[in-house]
């Protein structure tokens, strides 16, 4: 097995080849086919064609949105319970205040820094990317697809 590349700011990003190079092109490629074959061949089989296209590639878009969803919810939970464990008592009162996206990016942060870095997002409201450029020590997430 293959060592996982140690995970930076910079390529934390991942892809996953059979869905964004593959299925999601075809599904896509194939709804834009069938536009361009009714508008060439307008038909009831045609225009039912088209619908069907559609109609997979929204499904195949949604299935994968709601497994970011569930992920995130995951991550949201991991994080509220790692940094309540974690924090100090007047830190820990305020977490209900971090939002969803600060909650995500923070999950990269060390144990170490997430507590002082959970404060300071608080105080300064920074956005997820800033939280992210701001890690000192990267705690890689090698289990998001």
């Amino acid at each position: 097995m293959a060592e996982k590349k140690p995970q930076i700011f910079a390529n934390h990003a991942r892809w996953d080849p059979l869905f964004h190079f593959f299925a999601l092109p075809v599904f896509l490629i194939s709804a834009i086919a069938a536009v361009v074959h009714f508008l060439m061949r307008p038909s009831l089989h045609s225009g039912w064609l088209f619908v069907v296209a559609v109609a997979a590639a929204i499904a195949v878009l949604k299935i994968r949105t709601y497994a970011l969803r569930v992920q995130d919810r995951v991550i949201c939970l991991e994080e509220r319970l790692r940094l309540a464990t974690l924090s100090p008592e007047p830190l820990r009162s305020r977490l209900p205040e971090l939002t969803e996206r600060q909650l995500i990016a923070l999950r990269f942060s060390s144990d170490a820094e997430a507590p002082n870095l959970a404060e300071r997002v608080l105080s300064e409201k920074l956005a997820p990317r800033e939280i992210k450029e701001a890690i000192q020590t990267w705690r890689p997430d090698y289990w998001r697809v």
